[in-house]
């Protein structure tokens, strides 16, 4: 296969199948499970998707089914997952003294929705460089809990570990079967965890705008519009979530009922974040009532927002198309925020991305019926939290069958690099056709 051939999208697709399908195989070495364990391929190819894919999803308990080096390596494809196929192959390169050829560049310049070739080296060191920094600054954070708990080696490794997982929106620990419920009640951990989540998941180009604009200080207005919209969209939907949770759960013995006002609070906050693609739990999804399965379901879906961690259609395109409907509703022909005109190719990326999402949860969510007995919501929320990475489960993720584990996995796979990715991919967009051209027009009933 000729590299200099492969489009972008081709090479994302490639590339996550690839990590996926070696990290599989090293998963599968029998030095990787720890001692009395046995791991079968299809699980070891489900943690390994899991991982690269930063979903949280897993078959196996990752704090004792794997050894030492087994979770050395769940968190090498947790970081590989979580900076990007395009920008770690990038970085080595510049590593071992190369340079990036100008293939190279129009892949990050595409990957990262960069208007100029120039630059690329510094794009790619800035991103490691943050990456790297803020799951530093979680490890400190972690330690102050877990380090008087486990002590120092097992505290630190745990804090790395979190730190990674929380910032790559991966949603793996190796705590155990509880996750961080028992911590539910920790401001530190709980904040920290949040802060991590939000921060890998708002996306690289927003938290340079916002670098940008407070280094020359700078107003709100003069962000970008993808970063207005972003942030925007993100603070609505954690607000909004975690006021929804708080009033739905509030007296249920199952979930918030037992708790106290302040932690109330935090576990509705916490619960809101996690939705959108991170994946850790403080409390357990599978109590939740049918409105709260409900919210749950929609933030997964929705996800994070463009160019970061985090998985699930995009706030960004969520947005758009609650904008749409407002201007159409107005009678207005534009679709306008923040006193500027969305284009229309983005207005029509946003209703593909929904459409093929929905599409491939619907075929989803009706084959894993098929290939397994259990109800149809807690296989919904399955097939929804691999797509959108958002890695929470109501308790069947152990159960599935191995034709489960396949349908899962695709999902995780699909969520990570996203459809319109893989259809691109797949189907390359003709470059020749001639936009001048325009048929006649004929009516249509709709509605």
């Amino acid at each position: 296969m000729d590299y200099q051939k492969l489009s972008t999208a081709q090479i994302i697709a490639l590339g996550f199948a690839g990590v996926i399908l070696l990290g599989g195989l090293i998963l599968w070495l029998p030095m990787c499970a720890a001692p009395g364990e046995q791991t079968h391929f299809i699980d070891a190819l489900f943690t390994s998707a899991t991982s690269v894919c930063v979903t949280g999803l897993v078959t196996v308990t990752t704090a004792v089914h794997w050894s030492a080096l087994g979770k050395a390596v769940i968190l090498l494809l947790i970081q590989l997952g979580g900076l990007g196929i395009i920008a770690v192959s990038m970085f080595i390169v510049l590593l071992a003294g190369g340079h990036i050829g100008l293939k190279g560049r129009r892949m990050i310049q595409e990957t990262y929705n960069l208007n100029t070739l120039s630059g690329m080296a510094g794009v790619v060191r800035k991103i490691v460089a943050c990456t790297l920094g803020a799951e530093l600054l979680g490890a400190v954070c972690y330690s102050f809990v877990f380090v008087p708990e486990f002590g120092w080696r097992k505290g630190l490794l745990q804090s790395v570990f979190t730190s990674v997982s929380a910032f790559c929106n991966a949603g793996i620990d190796i705590l155990g079967e509880d996750s961080l419920a028992p911590y539910v009640g920790n401001p530190l951990l709980n904040v920290t965890t949040m802060a991590l989540i939000v921060s890998g998941g708002l996306g690289f180009l927003v938290w340079w705008d916002l670098y940008r604009v407070a280094r020359k200080r700078l107003g709100w207005g003069k962000l970008n519009l993808h970063s207005k919209l972003a942030i925007t969209a993100t603070a609505v939907l954690i607000l909004g979530g975690a006021a929804l949770y708080f009033l739905f759960e509030y007296g249920n013995p199952s979930t918030l009922g037992t708790l106290s006002l302040g932690n109330k609070f935090l576990a509705s906050m916490f619960q809101s974040v996690t939705t959108r693609t991170a994946g850790f739990f403080s409390i357990g999804q599978d109590g939740f009532s049918d409105a709260s399965t409900v919210l749950t379901l929609f933030l997964m879906f929705t996800g994070g927002s463009p160019m970061g961690t985090a998985g699930g259609i995009k706030t960004t395109t969520l947005a758009i198309l609650i904008l749409t409907v407002g201007a159409y509703l107005k009678g207005k022909n534009d679709t306008e925020v923040f006193r500027r005109k969305m284009r229309d190719q983005d207005i029509r990326t946003a209703i593909v991305v929904v459409a093929l999402g929905t599409a491939v949860l619907l075929v989803s969510a009706t084959a894993l019926s098929l290939a397994m007995d259990a109800s149809f919501i807690d296989i919904l929320f399955e097939t929804t939290s691999a797509l959108g990475t958002a890695g929470l489960s109501r308790g069947i993720t152990g159960d599935l069958p191995w034709v489960g584990k396949i349908i899962i996995i695709l999902n995780m796979y699909l969520g990570r690099i996203g459809p319109i990715t893989l259809a691109t991919a797949i189907v390359m967009r003709a470059k020749d056709v001639n936009q001048n051209v325009h048929l006649a027009e004929e009516n249509i009933l709709i509605g």
